[in-house]
């Protein structure tokens, strides 16, 4: 990973289309080592989850930006990325890693943006019985490795939800994002696949009480759900 990771620095130097142009063979060999990574981090994961993701390389996303509506117009990301999405509607939420030098690497995964049929299901088990989510997210390998639970919440109670309910603080949540930040020095380990896929299995009693909240009714009857998050 090392040659993906100077070429990232260089890039962020020279971040223009006739450098990338001039560069675009040492682009495609850096890129041959992040699939490498990736497709070394998908074996593993598939040892103990079922990841629909075909190949390392379909995992990655472009390198090149969608400056539409963007201030910044730089062309390209200086980072490497990709995600792994679970498979079926029992197995919910996905994994996602950011490779970028200078220590803003990390490892993530969850629910960034959860349907409106998503969200009704999760509150009306926060409102009803949130002792089993709240059991995996105060744990201590979760607090470990995530901290807390991330993402964008409401300023106030959701709709039909009163300010004063007793899980108010779950009830805010609209995204459900865990993160672990990786050093330089572990990204550009040969052990770092093993290191990937450790910390996202990690994430699996997480996206265990949320796919069960998302594939069943209070009741317990599983339910069909073809939107995936």
């Amino acid at each position: 990973m090392k040659e993906a990771f100077d070429f990232l620095k260089d890039l962020r130097e020279n971040n223009n289309r006739e450098w990338f142009q001039a560069h675009k063979l040492r682009y495609e060999l850096a890129l041959e080592k992040v699939i490498t990574v990736a497709d070394e981090i998908l074996l593993l994961m598939r040892k103990d989850d079922l990841i629909e993701t075909p190949t390392g390389k379909k995992s990655l996303q472009r390198i090149y930006r969608d400056v539409r509506f963007s201030k910044d117009k730089t062309p390209y990301k200086t980072n490497w990325s990709g995600g792994l999405r679970r498979a079926t509607a029992q197995r919910r939420g996905g994994y996602y890693f950011h490779l970028e030098p200078n220590g803003r690497s990390y490892l993530a995964g969850g629910f960034w943006g959860p349907s409106k049929e998503d969200m009704k299901l999760l509150r009306e088990h926060f409102s009803e019985e949130a002792d089993e989510y709240r059991a995996v997210i105060n744990g201590a390998d979760f607090k470990k490795y995530f901290g807390e639970v991330r993402g964008e919440q409401l300023k106030k109670s959701p709709k039909g939800y009163d300010i004063e309910h007793p899980e108010i603080d779950l009830l805010r949540y609209k995204q459900f994002l865990l993160k672990h930040p990786v050093t330089d020095l572990e990204v550009l380990s040969s052990d770092f696949p093993e290191k990937a896929a450790h910390v996202f299995g990690k994430m699996r009693p997480y996206f265990d009480v949320m796919s069960s909240f998302l594939t069943t009714d209070l009741n317990g009857i599983e339910i069909n759900l073809d939107v995936k998050s």
